[in-house]
């Protein structure tokens, strides 16, 4: 849950900052911006590679349909439930 979680907030960030700079394509981003946005968008994508692949794996283990321990997860993180 805490990688699910990690991932979550990351791509909240990528969002706040699309939100806050404007479309990219209707106005020019600074040469700080665009890194600043090209650096969180990196970060949420290898979290939630972490996230994906921790749940591929805990699948695995498991025997568990993966459709029912996504939704689980997902569940739990909106709840704001405490998790490993």
């Amino acid at each position: 849950m805490q990688k699910r979680r990690a991932a979550d907030q990351a791509h909240h960030r990528v969002e706040e900052l699309r939100d806050s700079y404007g479309p990219p394509t209707q106005q020019q981003w600074t040469r700080r911006q665009s890194h600043t946005y090209e650096t969180a968008v990196r970060a949420w994508r290898d979290l939630d590679r972490d996230a994906q692949t921790a749940m591929t794996e805990y699948v695995k283990e498991e025997g568990q349909p993966r459709n029912k321990l996504e939704a689980e997860v997902r569940e739990a993180v909106q709840d704001g439930r405490p998790g490993t």
